[in-house]
């Protein structure tokens, strides 16, 4: 399992953010229904939001990208950047709960 972890530079509270968060709102069904999608997070701080997302595969994000679905909201959420997105992919290594 991979972990893809993006960092998006929108400020919460702004009209920017509002709108971002009315977008993840209006998507995320879409998202988490994406083949070997597992689970979606989305955090706020103080000045970016962070997306956390789950998959089965780098294949399965890849194809992801790939979407229709991806190609609507992608190019939405950039329009809505003040700076540079920063992203990363992990290995899954250890999962815990409780």
């Amino acid at each position: 399992m991979i972990v893809r972890i993006v960092q998006l530079p929108i400020v919460p509270g702004t009209p920017n953010g509002v709108e971002f968060e009315a977008l993840f709102q209006a998507y995320k069904t879409a998202i988490l229904a994406a083949s070997g999608c597992q689970r979606v997070q989305l955090l706020a701080a103080s000045n970016c939001f962070f997306t956390y997302s789950w998959w089965d595969s780098e294949n399965d994000l890849n194809a992801y990208r790939d979407s229709a679905t991806f190609g609507v909201v992608w190019p939405k959420t950039k329009a809505l950047f003040s700076g540079k997105p920063q992203a990363w992919t992990c290995n899954s290594l250890e999962h815990m709960t409780k």
